[in-house]
């Protein structure tokens, strides 16, 4: 189970990450770059770093080759930052999170309009049969047939 200081260095790189990729790696083939998430494993050996690209599919995959090339100078960079005994290897990962959330908002959407569309249809329905069919007193069948 990751502690507090697991969770307080993964922040850290996460911060010292999106900065070098602000500012230190210039490879033109790398495009908006978000850094979404750093998870360390629990002895702080290995790093996976999330990231989102804003762009088509061409933009992702040379931030990809980018971000690979540039794997030994932002881990450098992680290590001098961090001052610790073993600076952990890095590996980066197109976060799917977004793609995800779109499609659950599409999903959300027609569940939406189906759901007006049966309540357009139920607006102006009857009922099939008697409105109350369960009565509360069997015997008042009865009264109202004599009245």
């Amino acid at each position: 189970m990751a502690g507090q200081r697991n969770h307080q260095l993964a922040d850290r790189i996460k911060v010292i990450v999106a900065e070098m990729l602000e500012r230190r790696v210039k490879d033109p083939r790398l495009g908006f770059v978000t850094v979404t998430d750093v998870r360390l494993t629990g002895d702080n050996q290995h790093a996976s770093v999330f990231y989102t690209v804003l762009g088509d599919s061409k933009a992702v995959t040379d931030t990809a080759a980018a971000l690979a090339s540039a794997t030994g100078i932002i881990r450098k960079e992680v290590g001098n930052q961090l001052a610790l005994r073993h600076t952990p290897s890095l590996e980066f990962f197109l976060d799917a999170v977004p793609e995800t959330a779109q499609q659950i908002d599409d999903l959300l959407a027609k569940a939406r309009a189906a759901d007006e569309e049966v309540a357009s249809r139920a607006a102006g329905a009857q009922y099939a049969g008697d409105p109350d069919p369960y009565r509360a007193d069997p015997r008042q069948d009865e009264l109202d047939e004599r009245e």
